[in-house]
């Protein structure tokens, strides 16, 4: 990496918390140079403008979530119900990093963003589609296996898991009870086990 990039990244990764926990649109130029102890000289001199440091953030504070979900699903199970079962312990086991951060990255911006940041609001469309399709993809394939129900559709089923993790997520962390979210991955564990995979006769 040239001095710049590294300059960029040191930004970035200096504020992706500030950024998650204040918000996209919230955090200042200011909040920027506080958290960094650069100059807003040098802020400008690698980004375009404040709303360019908050895309970038918002690219790597979702890249990271990515990153980690991918772990959960890539390692090597026998069956696409453990895939799924996986991606609920990834939540059982990490909520309270997630927390930490200020919550789920994609939830945030895209309620920051709705109608005020177009730009932002169209890369956090482009995360949740990615996962969804993350998702429909493993139970499309438990489908082609026989091990899964063949009149389902995976995306709705997909999508349907999204909801209840970022509801969950949203509740828990405004009551500040890890129990909301707990109860939404029950529920998802039970479309698993109960809705999506073929009955043993």
């Amino acid at each position: 990496m040239s001095k710049a990039e590294k300059t960029k990244q040191f930004i970035i990764e200096k504020t992706a918390t500030l950024f998650n926990t204040k918000g996209y649109i919230s955090t200042s130029l200011s909040d920027i140079t506080e958290a960094t102890g650069l100059t807003k000289g040098s802020i400008y001199g690698n980004f375009e403008n404040k709303d360019q440091v908050a895309i970038e953030v918002y690219k790597y504070n979702s890249g990271i979530l990515k990153k980690n979900l991918s772990k959960s699903f890539s390692e090597e199970f026998s069956t696409m119900s453990d895939k799924l079962h996986a991606f609920v312990s990834f939540y059982r086991k990490n909520w309270q990093f997630v927390f930490e951060r200020g919550g789920c990255p994609m939830m945030n911006a895209a309620t920051e963003s709705d109608d005020t940041f177009p730009e932002l609001k169209n890369q956090v469309k482009l995360s949740f589609e990615d996962w969804t399709k993350t998702i429909s993809e493993i139970i499309k394939y438990g489908q082609q296996n026989n091990e899964f129900k063949k009149e389902l559709n995976s995306e709705q089923y997909a999508s349907l898991f999204i909801i209840l993790i970022e509801g969950g997520i949203l509740l828990s962390k405004t009551m500040g009870d890890e129990k909301y979210l707990n109860l939404a991955l029950d529920r998802i564990t039970g479309l698993i086990n109960k809705e999506i995979k073929q009955s043993i006769s």
